[in-house]
């Protein structure tokens, strides 16, 4: 008999399709024409490739947060996976500017985490365009499936964007990826409806 979902092969596959991306990310120019990373345009397409990886990974912050809301009895098998991606988040904000220092810094990494939701599950502060609170199915099992699901789309996006990006940015999305697949992997693991 066959299994569906997500399989361990399943997950080192993708983990290791995230890895041949990064290496090809790493190695080609970009087709832009901005080849040198300092420049403007650079600066601005790493910007935007930012912006759109951390909505990504709010996005599932705040499906993760829906769903305990709604489930707390869950609790203990998705805490440490929502903060898992609440560091995500933290990790894809741009870093502090180098010279000048003009710009203001950015919160604690606990601070970005417990300001992605109120304590009624309504996003608040999401940068880059907060969304409606996601759906969460009455049953804890669809609900956990569901974000097994969100978690795969997560890591394909972030796979699909590391080439496109600079080496380093790269780096970062290639791990975040393979965490979304490892994510996705533990909450199929055992779920057999």
């Amino acid at each position: 008999m066959r299994r569906t979902g997500t399989t361990r092969r399943g997950a080192l596959l993708a983990a290791g399709a995230t890895a041949g991306g990064l290496l090809t990310a790493c190695s080609g120019g970009d087709d832009d024409g901005a080849d040198d990373p300092g420049s403007a345009a650079a600066v601005r397409a790493e910007k935007a490739l930012r912006v759109r990886s951390t909505r990504t990974s709010r996005e599932l912050l705040r499906q993760y947060d829906a769903v305990l809301e709604l489930h707390p009895d869950q609790a203990t098998r998705l805490t440490p996976l929502r903060d898992s991606v609440a560091l995500h988040v933290t990790a894809l904000s741009p870093p502090p500017p180098e010279k000048d220092g003009s710009e203001k810094p950015k919160p604690s990494p606990s601070a970005s985490a417990s300001a992605s939701a109120s304590p009624d599950g309504a996003p608040v502060g999401d940068v880059g365009g907060a969304g409606p609170t996601p759906f969460v199915p009455a049953d804890p099992g669809k609900a956990v499936r569901e974000l097994a699901a969100a978690e795969r789309r997560s890591a394909d996006a972030h796979a699909e964007a590391l080439v496109h990006a600079p080496p380093e940015l790269a780096r970062l999305l290639a791990s975040l990826a393979a965490a979304g697949a490892a994510h996705s992997y533990l909450l199929t693991k055992g779920s057999s409806s």
